[in-house]
């Protein structure tokens, strides 16, 4: 057989080498591939198919009753004891769960009487005396009404020179000579950014109020209101950098191409995340690794918290930035391979929840830096050693190409940047803040299908971040954008800081301040 005959499922018998060797090593390949697309095909059934959840129930872990028990018994030893914690009586036996409706809404009071037979008494005809009330509350909705704001300017002019004409100023407007107020912005703002309404979806909405908006104006509304907010994100860059350690990751957005008629191609939106809820969205054309390495620059020296992806290693490699892995990914790895080798993926995962319960319990009993220090040397690395030990005994005995084979071949590489969040409390054990931040471009992208060129999605970069530093920061987006929008363009630019969502403060919430103080 000639050296250059390339074997396909057409070759025949005769077009097989007659080395053995050579058909193990063929026989080792093929089987590899295999465990390769059968990974793949279990995974693309459970997307279709299964349950989408990570989470690994205890009547899960009843599938592997004898092993999780040996592991427990290992690291029960290890968990501090806790008192049993008293629960707190119910004020209300009675109480059916229904929470009250909020005391700010406001009320429209509507007086029932009895019927007027009724006020006389049917026993003595004497006149009924009130009593007391009984009060029903129901919850209604009024649709979203529009107003037309008139500024009247009086004009004034000297009696004697029929000139010298005096005007009352306008007051700072987004958008001058425009039609749309704050408000209104604030709300088409708000509808694609933060509830994922296309802007045709948004038009029809509007009709029904009577208004016509057509959606190329709404869309050089958003392009003018995101040029104004730019600055914001300039600063928010600027302090992001300044951080002692940044969250980041990624996530595709479908660009509208004019260079290709009728198609779409990949831009990408990095999100990066600062100590103090400080987003940024950054958008690159590609998912090339000089995205984050002009975002971040070659002079930060902090720590960055990421998935594996290898855009990231040019990163680590020119700065000295300190990596910590994503705990998350790695768990989700032997997830994935639950239904490939049960067995060994099961005793991975009950390990890697009892890192996550050291975290939770912290979180749930807030613990200050230095026990939750402390939680983690004590407890969570005798753990993370032992899930060493198991990645290290798996590494031997299964082959690498198939779901397990990989999970612990990426958990390996990882290692180091797995186990870093033990060294500082201020570290978190994965990257999900950066998942969940970018779960709204996820559900946007699905209702407005792609970004209709690269300079809506660089303005789509710029609200997103200023939408999820608020969602971070348990501020309303619209009440953020409909007051910031009314004084950036007129604020001092040294005071800008004034304006980020980390640092603004509700109107309302800053009246009754004063009022407090006041009193």
């Amino acid at each position: 057989m000639s050296e250059t005959t390339q074997i396909t499922a057409k070759s025949t018998s005769e077009q097989l080498p007659d080395n053995t060797s050579t058909l193990k090593e063929m026989v080792l390949t093929l089987l590899g591939q295999i465990d390769d697309l059968q990974g793949q095909l279990h995974w693309l059934k459970r997307q279709m198919f299964g349950k989408k959840s990570e989470k690994f129930s205890k009547w899960d872990r009843l599938l592997f009753e004898d092993l999780y028990d040996s592991i427990e018994a290992k690291i029960e030893d290890k968990k501090p004891k806790e008192e049993p914690v008293k629960k707190a009586k119910k004020k209300n036996a009675n109480h059916n769960g229904r929470n009250p409706l909020p005391a700010e809404l406001k009320r429209e009071v509507i007086e029932i009487e009895p019927a007027e037979e009724e006020m006389v008494c049917s026993v003595c005809n004497n006149d009924k005396q009130q009593i007391g009330e009984e009060v029903t509350e129901k919850l209604e909705y009024v649709p979203a009404s529009f107003y037309v704001q008139k500024f009247v300017r009086t004009k004034y002019a000297c009696k004697q020179c029929q000139g010298n004409i005096s005007i009352g100023q306008l007051p700072p407007m987004a958008i001058d000579k425009g039609i749309p107020g704050e408000g209104l912005l604030a709300y088409i703002i708000t509808s694609k950014y933060c509830d994922h309404l296309p802007l045709n979806r948004l038009e029809g909405m509007l009709k029904r109020h009577g208004v016509d908006i057509t959606v190329s104006n709404m869309c050089d509304w958003v392009g003018k209101c995101a040029g104004l907010l730019e600055p914001l994100i300039k600063r928010m860059h600027e302090k992001i950098l300044l951080s002692p350690k940044i969250n980041t990751d990624d996530t595709k957005i479908p660009i509208k191409s004019k260079n290709r008629k009728g198609s779409t191609y990949n831009g990408y939106l990095w999100t990066y995340i600062d100590d103090k809820f400080n987003v940024v969205f950054d958008f690159t054309p590609n998912r090339s690794r000089n995205g984050p390495v002009k975002f971040i620059g070659k002079e930060y020296k902090g720590y960055i918290q990421a998935d594996a992806y290898s855009g990231y290693d040019e990163l680590f490699r020119t700065t000295n930035a300190t990596e910590v892995g994503c705990n998350a990914h790695a768990r989700r790895k032997f997830e994935n391979a639950l239904d490939d080798d049960p067995v060994r993926a099961a005793r991975i995962m009950v390990l890697w929840g009892r890192l996550y319960e050291i975290e939770s319990r912290a979180k749930k009993e807030n613990y200050s830096s230095a026990q939750l220090l402390e939680a983690r040397q004590k407890e969570a690395k005798p753990i993370l050693a032992e899930i060493k030990t198991v990645l290290d005994e798996y590494k031997k005995e299964v082959l690498p190409k198939n779901p397990i084979g990989k999970a612990v071949t990426y958990a390996l590489n990882q290692w180091d940047a797995l186990v870093r969040y033990t060294e500082d409390p201020m570290l978190n054990i994965d990257n999900n803040i950066s998942e969940r931040t970018l779960r709204m471009v996820v559900i946007g992208r699905k209702n407005y299908m792609f970004a209709g060129s690269e300079a809506g999605a660089e303005r789509a970069a710029i609200i997103y971040s200023l939408v999820a530093s608020c969602k971070l920061m348990g501020h309303d987006p619209f009440a953020y954008f409909n007051d910031v929008l009314r004084k950036v363009s007129t604020h001092r630019a040294d005071k800008i800081d004034e304006l980020l969502p980390s640092n603004w403060t509700p109107p309302l919430k800053k009246a009754k301040t004063e009022e407090e103080i006041a009193a």
